[in-house]
């Protein structure tokens, strides 16, 4: 059966183009995300086995949102996808429990990496 992934990005291109590295891949994409406390409703309804989760979003931010999912689920599985020049919450991710990160631009090769990491 396949792993399922669920997506979270304020931006809808983005979220396209991990849904389609994740399916290249064989994983199946278990629901999609726009802000972390839709991140959080979808993570309660669809128990998926990993959420990729943008770090910077409006209303509720990735950090939070991992918190929020942590504290609910201490045995879920986040990697956080992050710009640039955002070392510093990459940092505060790890420490809340995220087990990896992707930096945007996703490069497919570092993407599949992380979460077959991520999931074994």
């Amino acid at each position: 059966m396949a792993k399922r992934v669920l997506i979270v990005d304020d931006a809808v291109f983005m979220r396209m183009k991990l849904k389609d590295i994740l399916e290249k891949n064989g994983y199946e994409v278990a629901g999609e995300a726009q802000n972390g406390q839709e991140a959080f409703e979808q993570f309660q309804a669809t128990s998926p086995d990993l959420v990729t989760m943008d770090i910077t979003m409006p209303e509720v931010d990735g950090l939070t949102s991992l918190k929020m999912i942590r504290e609910f689920d201490p045995a879920a599985r986040v990697v956080m996808c992050s710009a640039m020049g955002q070392q510093a919450m990459v940092m505060d991710a790890i420490r809340a429990g995220a087990v990896d990160f992707i930096v945007k631009p996703f490069d497919t090769d570092r993407v599949i990496k992380a979460i077959d990491k991520a999931l074994s």
